[in-house]
Protein backbone atom coordinates (compact mmCIF):
# COMPACT_ATOMS: atom_id res chain seq x y z
CA UNK A 1 0.00 0.00 0.00
CA UNK A 2 2.80 2.19 -0.53
CA UNK A 3 0.58 3.90 -2.96
CA UNK A 4 -1.59 4.68 0.01
CA UNK A 5 0.92 7.24 1.13
CA UNK A 6 2.82 7.92 -2.01
CA UNK A 7 -0.25 7.87 -4.17
CA UNK A 8 1.56 9.89 -6.57
CA UNK A 9 4.31 7.53 -7.06
CA UNK A 10 4.23 8.55 -10.29
CA UNK A 11 7.31 9.41 -11.73
CA UNK A 12 10.17 7.64 -13.10
CA UNK A 13 13.42 7.74 -12.71
CA UNK A 14 15.68 5.72 -14.69
CA UNK A 15 16.89 4.89 -18.11
CA UNK A 16 16.22 3.27 -21.37
CA UNK A 17 15.13 2.40 -24.55
CA UNK A 18 12.74 2.09 -27.20
CA UNK A 19 13.09 0.97 -30.71
CA UNK A 20 15.66 -1.58 -31.61
CA UNK A 21 16.21 -1.54 -35.32
CA UNK A 22 18.98 -3.93 -35.59
CA UNK A 23 20.29 -6.47 -38.04
CA UNK A 24 22.19 -8.29 -35.31
CA UNK A 25 23.80 -11.71 -35.27
CA UNK A 26 21.36 -14.33 -34.07
CA UNK A 27 18.27 -12.38 -35.12
CA UNK A 28 18.24 -13.62 -38.69
CA UNK A 29 18.79 -10.13 -40.04
CA UNK A 30 15.40 -8.93 -38.78
CA UNK A 31 14.94 -5.66 -36.96
CA UNK A 32 13.77 -5.66 -33.36
CA UNK A 33 11.54 -2.78 -32.37
CA UNK A 34 11.33 -1.84 -28.70
CA UNK A 35 9.06 1.07 -27.89
CA UNK A 36 9.57 2.60 -24.47
CA UNK A 37 7.21 4.90 -22.57
CA UNK A 38 7.55 7.06 -19.47
CA UNK A 39 5.60 9.68 -17.55
CA UNK A 40 8.74 11.81 -17.32
CA UNK A 41 7.94 15.21 -18.83
CA UNK A 42 9.33 16.08 -22.23
CA UNK A 43 12.57 17.97 -21.73
CA UNK A 44 12.88 17.06 -18.04
CA UNK A 45 16.17 15.75 -16.59
CA UNK A 46 14.77 12.22 -16.80
CA UNK A 47 13.88 12.58 -20.46
CA UNK A 48 17.20 14.20 -21.39
CA UNK A 49 19.19 11.37 -19.82
CA UNK A 50 17.00 8.81 -21.58
CA UNK A 51 17.87 10.50 -24.86
CA UNK A 52 21.54 10.15 -23.98
CA UNK A 53 20.83 6.48 -23.41
CA UNK A 54 19.47 6.25 -26.94
CA UNK A 55 22.72 7.63 -28.31
CA UNK A 56 24.72 5.17 -26.24
CA UNK A 57 22.67 2.20 -27.44
CA UNK A 58 23.17 3.30 -31.02
CA UNK A 59 26.94 3.37 -30.47
CA UNK A 60 26.93 -0.06 -28.81
CA UNK A 61 25.10 -1.55 -31.79
CA UNK A 62 27.14 0.32 -34.41
CA UNK A 63 24.06 2.28 -35.41
CA UNK A 64 21.78 -0.73 -35.47
CA UNK A 65 19.66 0.27 -32.47
CA UNK A 66 17.28 3.20 -32.47
CA UNK A 67 15.62 4.06 -29.19
CA UNK A 68 12.34 5.90 -29.50
CA UNK A 69 11.15 7.30 -26.19
CA UNK A 70 7.55 8.35 -25.57
CA UNK A 71 7.69 10.85 -22.67
CA UNK A 72 5.10 12.83 -20.77
CA UNK A 73 2.42 10.17 -20.60
CA UNK A 74 1.65 10.22 -24.34
CA UNK A 75 1.31 6.42 -24.09
CA UNK A 76 -1.10 6.77 -21.17
CA UNK A 77 -0.86 6.34 -17.44
CA UNK A 78 1.54 3.78 -15.98
CA UNK A 79 -1.23 1.22 -15.73
CA UNK A 80 -1.86 1.74 -19.45
CA UNK A 81 1.84 1.24 -20.14
CA UNK A 82 1.89 -2.10 -18.34
CA UNK A 83 -1.23 -3.23 -20.18
CA UNK A 84 0.26 -2.22 -23.53
CA UNK A 85 3.46 -4.06 -22.71
CA UNK A 86 1.47 -7.21 -22.00
CA UNK A 87 -0.25 -7.08 -25.39
CA UNK A 88 2.83 -5.99 -27.33
CA UNK A 89 1.96 -2.39 -28.16
CA UNK A 90 4.92 -1.32 -26.03
CA UNK A 91 7.96 -3.37 -25.20
CA UNK A 92 9.54 -1.32 -22.40
CA UNK A 93 8.78 1.36 -19.85
CA UNK A 94 10.40 3.41 -17.12
CA UNK A 95 7.95 3.09 -14.24
CA UNK A 96 7.52 4.17 -10.65
CA UNK A 97 6.30 1.74 -8.02
CA UNK A 98 2.74 2.73 -8.97
CA UNK A 99 3.19 1.10 -12.37
CA UNK A 100 5.38 -1.75 -11.14
CA UNK A 101 2.74 -2.64 -8.56
CA UNK A 102 0.38 -3.37 -11.45
CA UNK A 103 2.70 -6.32 -12.08
CA UNK A 104 3.45 -7.25 -8.44
CA UNK A 105 2.60 -5.49 -5.17
CA UNK A 106 5.95 -6.66 -3.78
CA UNK A 107 7.64 -3.50 -5.11
CA UNK A 108 5.70 -1.38 -2.63
CA UNK A 109 8.15 -2.58 0.03
CA UNK A 110 10.65 -0.08 -1.39
CA UNK A 111 8.64 2.93 -0.23
CA UNK A 112 7.07 2.25 3.16
CA UNK A 113 6.18 5.68 4.59
CA UNK A 114 8.68 7.08 7.10
CA UNK A 115 10.59 3.79 7.15
CA UNK A 116 13.29 5.04 4.80
CA UNK A 117 14.77 8.35 5.88
CA UNK A 118 17.95 8.75 3.83
CA UNK A 119 19.51 7.84 0.50
CA UNK A 120 21.85 5.47 2.32
CA UNK A 121 18.90 3.65 3.89
CA UNK A 122 17.15 3.45 0.55
CA UNK A 123 20.24 1.95 -1.04
CA UNK A 124 20.46 -0.70 1.69
CA UNK A 125 16.78 -1.63 1.46
CA UNK A 126 16.80 -1.77 -2.32
CA UNK A 127 19.98 -3.84 -2.46
CA UNK A 128 18.43 -6.27 0.00
CA UNK A 129 15.11 -6.65 -1.82
CA UNK A 130 16.20 -6.33 -5.46
CA UNK A 131 17.07 -9.99 -6.13
CA UNK A 132 13.66 -11.20 -5.03
CA UNK A 133 11.81 -8.36 -6.76
CA UNK A 134 13.66 -8.96 -10.01
CA UNK A 135 12.90 -12.68 -9.88
CA UNK A 136 9.23 -12.00 -9.27
CA UNK A 137 9.05 -9.50 -12.13
CA UNK A 138 10.80 -11.96 -14.43
CA UNK A 139 8.27 -14.64 -13.52
CA UNK A 140 5.60 -12.17 -14.63
CA UNK A 141 7.38 -11.67 -17.96
CA UNK A 142 9.52 -8.57 -17.38
CA UNK A 143 13.26 -7.98 -17.09
CA UNK A 144 14.59 -5.20 -14.84
CA UNK A 145 17.29 -3.19 -16.59
CA UNK A 146 17.93 -0.83 -13.69
CA UNK A 147 16.51 0.70 -10.53
CA UNK A 148 16.31 4.38 -9.79
CA UNK A 149 14.78 7.11 -7.69
CA UNK A 150 13.49 10.62 -8.24
CA UNK A 151 13.56 12.43 -4.94
CA UNK A 152 11.46 12.44 -1.79
CA UNK A 153 7.69 12.58 -1.82
CA UNK A 154 6.15 15.47 0.12
CA UNK A 155 2.64 16.89 0.38
CA UNK A 156 1.77 20.01 -1.63
CA UNK A 157 -1.31 21.66 -0.10
CA UNK A 158 -3.54 24.75 -0.42
CA UNK A 159 -3.30 25.96 3.20
CA UNK A 160 -0.37 27.11 5.39
CA UNK A 161 -0.66 24.39 8.00
CA UNK A 162 1.48 21.22 8.04
CA UNK A 163 -0.78 19.12 10.23
CA UNK A 164 -2.76 15.99 9.37
CA UNK A 165 -6.06 17.86 9.49
CA UNK A 166 -5.01 20.15 6.62
CA UNK A 167 -4.30 17.25 4.29
CA UNK A 168 -7.36 15.30 5.38
CA UNK A 169 -9.77 18.06 4.39
CA UNK A 170 -8.03 18.83 1.08
CA UNK A 171 -9.10 17.27 -2.21
CA UNK A 172 -6.11 14.97 -2.42
CA UNK A 173 -4.98 13.24 -5.60
CA UNK A 174 -4.66 9.48 -5.45
CA UNK A 175 -3.90 6.98 -8.16
CA UNK A 176 -7.01 5.75 -9.96
CA UNK A 177 -7.51 2.01 -10.40
CA UNK A 178 -6.04 0.92 -7.08
CA UNK A 179 -9.10 0.15 -4.96
CA UNK A 180 -7.11 -1.04 -1.95
CA UNK A 181 -5.07 2.13 -1.84
CA UNK A 182 -8.13 4.31 -2.23
CA UNK A 183 -9.88 2.52 0.62
CA UNK A 184 -6.84 2.83 2.87
CA UNK A 185 -6.78 6.58 2.31
CA UNK A 186 -10.47 6.81 3.12
CA UNK A 187 -10.15 4.63 6.21
CA UNK A 188 -7.46 7.00 7.46
CA UNK A 189 -9.84 9.93 7.07
CA UNK A 190 -8.50 11.50 3.88
CA UNK A 191 -10.67 13.01 1.14
CA UNK A 192 -9.11 11.44 -1.93
CA UNK A 193 -9.94 12.01 -5.58
CA UNK A 194 -8.81 9.11 -7.82
CA UNK A 195 -7.34 10.29 -11.13
CA UNK A 196 -4.87 9.11 -13.72
CA UNK A 197 -1.48 10.72 -13.17
CA UNK A 198 -1.81 12.36 -16.57
CA UNK A 199 -4.89 14.19 -15.25
CA UNK A 200 -3.18 15.88 -12.30
CA UNK A 201 -2.57 19.20 -14.06
CA UNK A 202 -6.10 19.54 -15.49
CA UNK A 203 -7.44 18.39 -12.12
CA UNK A 204 -5.58 21.20 -10.38
CA UNK A 205 -6.64 23.73 -13.01
CA UNK A 206 -10.30 22.82 -12.67
CA UNK A 207 -10.28 22.56 -8.88
CA UNK A 208 -11.13 18.87 -8.93
CA UNK A 209 -8.07 18.40 -6.70
CA UNK A 210 -6.09 20.93 -4.68
CA UNK A 211 -3.43 18.73 -3.06
CA UNK A 212 -1.07 15.95 -4.07
CA UNK A 213 2.13 14.31 -2.88
CA UNK A 214 5.15 14.27 -5.16
CA UNK A 215 8.84 15.04 -5.40
CA UNK A 216 10.03 18.62 -5.75
CA UNK A 217 11.48 17.99 -9.20
CA UNK A 218 8.29 16.47 -10.51
CA UNK A 219 6.18 19.28 -9.13
CA UNK A 220 8.45 21.82 -10.81
CA UNK A 221 8.86 19.98 -14.10
CA UNK A 222 5.12 19.33 -14.41
CA UNK A 223 4.21 22.88 -13.28
CA UNK A 224 1.80 21.72 -10.58
CA UNK A 225 3.22 23.84 -7.77
CA UNK A 226 1.55 27.16 -8.78
CA UNK A 227 -1.78 25.56 -7.86
CA UNK A 228 -0.56 24.42 -4.42
CA UNK A 229 1.22 27.30 -2.69
CA UNK A 230 2.50 25.33 0.32
CA UNK A 231 4.74 22.28 0.67
CA UNK A 232 4.90 20.30 3.90
CA UNK A 233 8.54 19.54 4.66
CA UNK A 234 7.90 15.97 5.70
CA UNK A 235 9.80 13.47 3.52
CA UNK A 236 7.13 10.84 3.26
CA UNK A 237 8.89 8.18 1.23
CA UNK A 238 11.38 7.96 -1.64
CA UNK A 239 9.95 8.09 -5.14
CA UNK A 240 11.43 4.96 -6.67
CA UNK A 241 11.00 2.93 -9.83
CA UNK A 242 12.67 0.78 -12.46
CA UNK A 243 13.23 0.44 -16.17
CA UNK A 244 11.80 -2.80 -17.50
CA UNK A 245 11.48 -4.62 -20.81
CA UNK A 246 9.19 -7.50 -21.62
CA UNK A 247 10.98 -10.83 -21.50
CA UNK A 248 9.85 -12.04 -24.92
CA UNK A 249 11.52 -9.07 -26.60
CA UNK A 250 14.64 -9.27 -24.46
CA UNK A 251 15.09 -12.94 -25.34
CA UNK A 252 15.32 -12.06 -29.04
CA UNK A 253 18.55 -10.16 -28.44
CA UNK A 254 21.86 -12.06 -28.62
CA UNK A 255 23.33 -12.77 -25.18
CA UNK A 256 26.56 -10.86 -25.76
CA UNK A 257 24.66 -7.75 -26.77
CA UNK A 258 22.24 -8.07 -23.84
CA UNK A 259 25.16 -7.87 -21.45
CA UNK A 260 26.35 -4.62 -23.01
CA UNK A 261 22.89 -3.09 -23.19
CA UNK A 262 22.08 -3.91 -19.58
CA UNK A 263 25.39 -2.51 -18.41
CA UNK A 264 24.63 0.65 -20.33
CA UNK A 265 21.20 0.79 -18.70
CA UNK A 266 22.71 0.35 -15.23
CA UNK A 267 25.26 3.10 -15.85
CA UNK A 268 22.52 5.38 -17.17
CA UNK A 269 20.44 4.68 -14.07
CA UNK A 270 23.36 5.49 -11.80
CA UNK A 271 24.00 8.72 -13.66
CA UNK A 272 20.33 9.67 -13.45
CA UNK A 273 20.29 8.87 -9.77
CA UNK A 274 23.26 11.13 -9.16
CA UNK A 275 21.76 13.97 -11.18
CA UNK A 276 18.38 13.71 -9.48
CA UNK A 277 19.83 13.76 -5.99
CA UNK A 278 21.73 16.95 -6.86
CA UNK A 279 18.75 18.63 -8.49
CA UNK A 280 16.18 18.04 -5.75
CA UNK A 281 17.26 20.99 -3.60
CA UNK A 282 17.64 23.19 -6.66
CA UNK A 283 14.10 22.41 -7.74
CA UNK A 284 12.82 23.46 -4.32
CA UNK A 285 14.83 26.68 -4.48
CA UNK A 286 13.31 27.50 -7.87
CA UNK A 287 9.77 26.95 -6.63
CA UNK A 288 10.38 29.07 -3.52
CA UNK A 289 11.62 31.88 -5.76
CA UNK A 290 8.34 31.61 -7.65
CA UNK A 291 6.09 31.76 -4.60
CA UNK A 292 6.08 28.34 -2.94
CA UNK A 293 6.19 28.43 0.86
CA UNK A 294 7.74 25.56 2.81
CA UNK A 295 5.98 24.68 6.07
CA UNK A 296 7.53 22.37 8.67
CA UNK A 297 5.57 20.28 11.21
CA UNK A 298 6.31 20.99 14.85
CA UNK A 299 6.92 18.21 17.37
CA UNK A 300 3.23 17.62 18.09
CA UNK A 301 2.29 17.64 14.41
CA UNK A 302 5.06 15.15 13.62
CA UNK A 303 3.73 12.90 16.37
CA UNK A 304 0.27 13.00 14.77
CA UNK A 305 1.67 12.15 11.34
CA UNK A 306 3.60 9.22 12.74
CA UNK A 307 0.50 7.93 14.51
CA UNK A 308 -1.42 7.96 11.23
CA UNK A 309 1.35 6.08 9.45
CA UNK A 310 2.11 3.52 12.14
CA UNK A 311 -1.57 2.75 12.63
CA UNK A 312 -1.69 1.83 8.96
CA UNK A 313 1.32 -0.49 9.06
CA UNK A 314 -0.59 -3.60 10.20
CA UNK A 315 -3.10 -2.99 7.40
CA UNK A 316 -0.30 -2.76 4.83
CA UNK A 317 1.63 -5.77 6.10
CA UNK A 318 0.39 -8.99 4.55
CA UNK A 319 -2.44 -7.39 2.59
CA UNK A 320 -0.73 -4.81 0.43
CA UNK A 321 2.82 -6.10 0.80
CA UNK A 322 3.78 -9.72 1.60
CA UNK A 323 4.48 -9.89 5.33
CA UNK A 324 8.00 -11.25 4.98
CA UNK A 325 9.00 -8.53 2.50
CA UNK A 326 7.48 -5.84 4.68
CA UNK A 327 9.38 -7.13 7.70
CA UNK A 328 12.62 -7.45 5.75
CA UNK A 329 12.37 -3.87 4.47
CA UNK A 330 11.77 -2.49 7.94
CA UNK A 331 14.51 -4.60 9.46
CA UNK A 332 17.06 -3.40 6.93
CA UNK A 333 15.88 0.17 7.49
CA UNK A 334 16.31 -0.33 11.26
CA UNK A 335 12.61 0.37 11.80
CA UNK A 336 11.13 -3.05 12.46
CA UNK A 337 10.21 -2.14 16.02
CA UNK A 338 7.61 0.33 14.68
CA UNK A 339 5.41 -2.52 13.49
CA UNK A 340 5.79 -4.40 16.74
CA UNK A 341 4.60 -1.34 18.65
CA UNK A 342 1.37 -1.29 16.68
CA UNK A 343 0.52 -4.99 16.90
Amino acid sequence: MIRFFTSFKFFVITSIFSILILPLPGISGKSITIKMATLAPNGSPWHEILKDMAVNWSEISNGGITLRIYPGGVAGDEGDMVRKMRIGQLQAAALTTAGLAKITPDVNALAIPLAIDSWETLNRVRDSLAPRLENTLEEEGFIVLNWGDAGWVRFFVPEPSPDVKTVRKAKLFTWAGDDKSIQLWKNAGFNVVPLAATDILPGLQSGMINAYNSSTMLSLASQWFPFTPYMIDLPWAPLVGATIVNKSTWNKIPDDLKIKLKQSAIETGERLQGEIRKLEDRALEEMVKRGLTVITPNEQQMKEWKEVIYEAYPKIRGDYIPADLFDQALKVANSVDRVDEQE
